[in-house]
């Protein structure tokens, strides 16, 4: 006899980000918190989000604040082992939340690690 079992739904800015994802094929599942500042733009107000894919160049994420095509950002880990300005690369936009694709502005080594 089967039983019929539940599993947790992925929250949707985890699909709206995996959907992102599907166009960076390197792309491999992470899980890092961060926090998302603008370079330059005289406000040291930022934004916690999580990284869920990462590439060797790039990092995707959801975001709150209305982001653009070329804008700048800084992103750090609570340890700043990761500190680092990324240029947004691409966007998804979906009910008020933000798919973003950024790409690293300098190589950063070892950010991310393949088993």
């Amino acid at each position: 006899m089967s039983k019929e079992a539940t599993a947790p739904a992925r929250s949707p800015q985890s699909s709206m980000v995996a959907k992102l994802a599907r166009f960076f094929p390197q792309a491999t599942p992470v899980r890092i918190p961060v926090k998302l500042t603008r370079v330059g733009g005289g406000s040291e107000a930022g934004e916690s989000t999580i990284i869920e894919y990462g590439t060797a160049q790039e990092i995707l994420f959801a975001a709150c604040s209305p982001l653009e095509f070329a804008d700048k950002l800084r992103v750090q880990n609570s340890d700043r082992s990761l500190d680092a300005e990324v240029s947004v690369v691409a966007v998804q936009y979906h009910n008020g939340k933000t798919a973003v694709a950024a790409r690293f502005t300098e190589n950063v080594a070892n950010w991310i690690v393949k088993p």
